[in-house]
């Protein structure tokens, strides 16, 4: 059984509807899913780290450990390098972020990332796709990837990667960024001291700056799909229809 942790993120964006991640599912609010998901599939710590009371509040009614984020200037992965130094973690430790809006989420593939990450050598970092339509691609919150023979990611993408210019082959599928990544805290730590990345300022995707400095990310086809996103007041209908009222 591998030793692992899990951050779920719960922060406050312009973009979200108003009190998105504490939206009512069948009478629990969205991310007590995400919560008891990443509990099912055996973190031995799931921390929320939040930069709102009310939502810390909700998730330690639920019995989550919650950290607060208090700088307002931190973005992603910094904001995961701020939790792991409040909680002491050490380098060797492997943690998992789970989208704080993915309340379907299958402990399959938290298990499948966490094994890609150990199961690599010299990799820090692993991620997972799901191979994706042209339509699904196109879509404003999808980020795509391409790879390498090996799995290692070589660029990450808001556009359409890779460009379709040949007239005898055709892109039939896509690689979409599903956004379940597994770390070695010795990535997180390091990840605030690296320069910055003209391809991340560009793109707005952080990993870029990774990839920019060198450093490796594997991904691979997440063995089961993560499920609906929750992007808009909408797919909260959704998403209560495929999840069981007594989850």
């Amino acid at each position: 059984m591998i030793d692992f942790k899990v951050i779920i993120l719960a922060i406050f964006d312009e973009n979200d509807f108003p009190h998105k991640v504490t939206a009512e599912i069948h009478g629990k609010p969205m991310i007590q899913y995400v919560f008891e998901s990443a509990i099912n599939a055996g973190a031995t710590e799931v921390i929320i780290a939040t930069d709102s009371p009310r939502v810390g509040m909700v998730a330690e009614d639920f019995g989550a450990t919650v950290c607060m984020i208090i700088d307002e200037d931190l973005t992603g992965i910094n904001r995961l390098s701020d939790v792991v130094d409040k909680m002491g973690w050490d380098d060797d430790t492997v943690v998992v972020n789970i989208p704080g809006d993915a309340p379907l989420t299958p402990s399959a593939i938290i298990h499948q990332v966490v094994e890609n990450l150990v199961d690599k050598d010299g990799v820090e970092f692993a991620t997972l796709y799901s191979n994706v339509s042209r339509e699904v691609a196109e879509k404003d919150y999808t980020i795509n990837m391409v790879t390498d023979k090996e799995g290692y990611v070589l660029y990450l993408s808001r556009s359409l990667i890779p460009h379709q210019s040949s007239d005898i082959y055709s892109v039939t599928e896509y690689k979409n960024y599903i956004e379940l990544n597994a770390y070695r805290v010795s990535l997180l730590k390091k990840y605030k001291d690296l320069p910055n990345s003209e391809l991340d300022c560009v793109e707005n995707i952080e990993e870029l700056k990774l990839i920019d400095n060198g450093m490796k990310i594997y991904a691979a086809e997440a063995n089961s799909l993560i499920g609906q996103r929750v992007f808009t007041e909408k797919d909260i209908g959704k998403v209560q229809l495929q999840i069981a009222p007594n989850r």
